[in-house]
Order: C-alpha cells, then sequence, then structure tokens
C-alpha cells in the first residue's frame, strides 16, 4: 500500500468539493471517498487503487432508512448492509433485498459495508486485482489476460472483446429488480440516476463503470412502494454455502392476478458485466400461467446472447435453471 493523506468531511458539500480535484471517477484516482472501506481498503493493499487523498464520509448525515411520501423508502448512502437487510420495512415489502444482501458476505462485513459503497463494489476479476497481469479496466489498454485465461466466474452477458468481469454484487440485484433509483449529488447539481442507467457497459472502456464523475457523491437510493400481494425471492447459486460470490443468482419481484402471471420484474448476478436485466422477456410473461415450461422459455430468451468463455460455458445453463427454479418458487410464495 502506497501513503495517502486521510481527511475527514463533515458535509456533503464538502465532501463534493474535495473530490472533484479528482484527475478521474475511475481507478487510480487521486481521491477516493471512504464509507466502509471493505472494497477500498483491499484494493488499496494490493496497490490496484492507488489515491493520494481518502476523505472520510462514514459520519455523514446519510444514515438513515425512512419511508417516502409515496409509500417508497428512502435509503442513505451510508445505511450498512446489516441495518437495510434488518429493518422491518425491507423484510415485509422488499424481502429480495434482505434475502440479497444477507446472502452477499459475513456478518462483519455486513455491519461495514455500505448502500453507496456496494453500488460502487469492483470486480472481482483475479487479473484486475493482479497488478502484474493485463487488465483493461485496471490499466485501459493493456488487454485482457482474462479472455483465454481463467474465467469460470466470468460474465458471459454484456461482455466485450475487452472485459468479461462481471459486477460482483448481489444488492445490486435485487436493486436492479426493484427498479431503485440512485441519487446523486455533484458539483453543480443533483441527479436522479434510474439504477438500469447507472452502471456502463464495457465496450471499449472498461474503467468506466457508472456515470459517477469526479466529485460526484451517492446520496440515497430510492425505491418505489411495493404493489399490492407483490411477493419477491433472491437465490444465489455459488462454489460453496458462505461467503462466496454468485455463479449465477436472481432476483424475482412478482404480482399474480387469478392464477396468472400479472406483472414480473427480475434480474440475474453473477452471469453480465453489470447486474443483467431484459424488460423484454419479463413482458412476454405477463398473462402467462405460471408454469416451468414457460419459465423455460424465458429463460431461453434471456440467456439467448450469452457469450460464453474457455471455462464458464457451464453458466449459460446453470442460470436458465436458476432463473426457472426463482420464477417458480416466486410465483408460489403466499
Amino acid at each position: 500500500m502506497q501513503t495517502f493523506q486521510l481527511r475527514r468531511a463533515n458535509t456533503p458539500e464538502a465532501a463534493i468539493r474535495s473530490g472533484a480535484a479528482a484527475k478521474t471517477a475511475q481507478q487510480g484516482a487521486d481521491i477516493r471517498f471512504l464509507a466502509g472501506g471493505t472494497t477500498l481498503l483491499d484494493l488499496m493493499k494490493l496497490n490496484v487503487e492507488t489515491p493520494k487523498q481518502v476523505i472520510d464520509i462514514s459520519r455523514l448525515p446519510l444514515d438513515k432508512i425512512e419511508t417516502a411520501s409515496d409509500g417508497g423508502l428512502r435509503i442513505g448512502a451510508t445505511v450498512r448492509n446489516a441495518d437495510l437487510a434488518h429493518d422491518e420495512r425491507v423484510q415485509r415489502d422488499y424481502p429480495v433485498l434482505s434475502q440479497a444482501l444477507l446472502a452477499g458476505a459475513s456478518a462483519q462485513l455486513r455491519n461495514m459495508a455500505t448502500t453507496g459503497g456496494n453500488l460502487l463494489q469492483r470486480t472481482r476479476c483475479v487479473y484486475f486485482r493482479d497488478t502484474d497481469m493485463a487488465c483493461n479496466k485496471r490499466t485501459p489498454g493493456s488487454g485482457c489476460a482474462a479472455i483465454g485465461g481463467f474465467n469460470r466466474n466470468l460474465a458471459i452477458l454484456g461482455t466485450s472483446n475487452q472485459c468479461i468481469a462481471t459486477n460482483p454484487s448481489d444488492m445490486n440485484v435485487a436493486l436492479m429488480a426493484l427498479d431503485a433509483t440512485v441519487h446523486i449529488k455533484g458539483t453543480k447539481s443533483e441527479r436522479a440516476v434510474p439504477i438500469a442507467d447507472f452502471f456502463l457497459l464495457p465496450g471499449t472502456t472498461p474503467d468506466q463503470e457508472t456515470v459517477m464523475q469526479p466529485g460526484d457523491l451517492i446520496t440515497y437510493v430510492t425505491l418505489p412502494a411495493p404493489a399490492k400481494g407483490t411477493r419477491s425471492l433472491y437465490l444465489k447459486l455459488r462454489d460453496r454455502a458462505s461467503y462466496e460470490f454468485a455463479l449465477a443468482s436472481a432476483a424475482v419481484v412478482m404480482t399474480m392476478n387469478r392464477g396468472k402471471i400479472d406483472k414480473v420484474s427480475f434480474a440475474m448476478g453473477g452471469v453480465g458485466v453489470r447486474p443483467w436485466r431484459d424488460r423484454s422477456v419479463e413482458a412476454k410473461l405477463a398473462g402467462q400461467s405460471p408454469d416451468k415450461d414457460t419459465f423455460r422459455t424465458a429463460a431461453e430468451a434471456f440467456l439467448k446472447d450469452a457469450k460464453p468463455q474457455s471455462g464458464n460455458a457451464f453458466k449459460v445453463e446453470l442460470a436458465k435453471r436458476c432463473l426457472v427454479h426463482t420464477l417458480d418458487a416466486a410465483s408460489k410464495l403466499a
């Protein structure tokens, strides 16, 4: 780890002013925000992240979970994952989010990790985390050692010839299915970004992962009010039962009407360069009977553009089965 200066921001505005001095919003920035530090400190120890200044934002007044005026939920950026997972409103109205958070890490990590930090969590690709290896995400133009290398855990959807790294977060998959909105405050304005637009595809610029710009600070996340009778579920498939990242995961939010699917939204993790969702597949399920043949057809359509690598072709079928099982189980919830 290289030496750095640690400062504390007393207000969001002070943090934004300090962050605006960064050369870039991506890795290697001169200035980084620190909340829980569960990802940033790891990457600093590996010299993947080498900021000259670290701004502590952990004490900013962004740690509340509040019911919104429209019946939805407002989640502060520094709310700890443990507090969010165990909040009564989340468990009652958005169980898929609670389940995803509880599947995501150890209790110790959940006690430290934050909502904003989870949104910005960086990939666990082994080549990204090894500075001796080629990685376009870490060092643009250096190449992608994962293509043709060890890629068992990497993406099969949304990839490019520059990057095949997955988004590692469980929380983000649930937020995608829930149509969350990310609220960002910058040097000039505040903006509300639908989570579907928050994450960027790698394309030719895999180092640009989100719409965040220098000085931008995530202040809170909002969830729409749940429709009456909404049922939701999160399923995570992994190599071991705990403390492991997903090979494939699915977050499903569904309403039923007279034994038919009224509306459904779902997203998958472990298989995409970002939490992966396809609204066109969801739309075709409306009005359908909730049987496994219907869900298998949906899964086939969802994975039709998959581009497996040398070591992860098994993920195509695994993801289909994961999605079918989660849709089927959600449809049977009371």
